[in-house]
């Protein structure tokens, strides 16, 4: 059973930046595609972005291009999302997710496996 524990989050100002982590352990990282998603109260959660097994193919949600970057350390069995420029609206819990198949995808049911999500708060 692949666990996922996300870290990193926390309160920081407007423009400010934070890096999350996600440590996967159980079942075999190196071979998934690894995913970002978060979700502000009262809306549904939403894409961020996805990485491939081998990060060869990456995707961004339009509203974080630029600002967000998403990579990861198979060695480490760790991905990570590198947040800059923060703006309010990126309030939101930010869960990592993995999906056994090879195909990249944005929508959060074809997820198989969920952390339990880490808080990020921007202050204007």
């Amino acid at each position: 059973q692949v666990q996922l524990v996300e870290s990193g989050g926390g309160s920081v100002q407007a423009g400010g930046s934070l890096r999350l982590s996600c440590a996967a352990s159980g079942g075999t990282f190196s071979n998934r595609v690894m995913g970002w998603f978060r979700q502000a109260p009262g809306k549904e959660r939403e894409f961020v972005a996805v990485i491939s097994s081998n990060s060869a193919n990456i995707r961004y949600a339009d509203s974080v291009k630029g600002r967000f970057t998403i990579s990861r350390d198979n060695t480490k069995n760790t991905m990570y999302l590198e947040i800059n420029s923060l703006k309010p609206e990126d309030t939101a819990v930010y869960y990592c997710a993995a999906r056994t198949n090879w195909i990249l995808t944005t929508t959060p049911g074809s997820y198989n496996y969920w952390g339990q999500g880490t808080q990020v708060t921007v202050t204007s």
